[in-house]
């Protein structure tokens, strides 16, 4: 029986564009793009793990807006359930720690690069959430 993993993922807007991120070459999905973010631990909230990850992952603080997306992506090492939240960028400038690259891309632009699976459904959310996006 596989492993249930519950992640959670950051849509981080600023000026109109989204922060996507590129796992390093020596993770799981390598060199494949995501929506920072990471792991809840234990007794954590979907929203406070975001903050903690994203401090520790891109050196920033955000602010948690509304759920984005709920994926179930069954993956060979597991099974994860992705929760994803629009974020405003707060404080500070991501700055790599882990992630191999970071881009900023308008909403249509986000199909073009090669997504880990389970934030392909969020993806295809935010390209019909144009409201959304103007509003952070």
């Amino acid at each position: 029986m596989k492993k249930d993993i519950f992640v959670v993922g950051a849509v981080i807007i600023k000026d109109g564009k989204i922060l996507c991120a590129q796992r390093g070459i020596d993770s799981t999905l390598a060199l494949k793009w995501e929506f920072p973010g990471g792991k809840i631990e234990k007794n954590e909230s979907p929203q406070d793990a975001l903050i903690r990850e994203i401090n520790e992952e891109f050196k920033c603080e955000v602010e948690i807006g509304e759920k984005v997306e709920h994926t179930v992506y069954e993956y060979d090492f597991g099974i994860v359930h992705l929760t994803t939240y629009y974020c405003k960028l707060v404080s500070g400038e991501p700055i790599l720690t882990e992630h191999e690259s970071i881009k900023w891309l308008k909403p249509e632009e986000l199909s073009k690069l090669d997504w880990a699976p389970a934030d392909i459904p969020a993806i295809k959310k935010i390209e019909r959430d144009q409201l959304i996006i103007e509003k952070y």
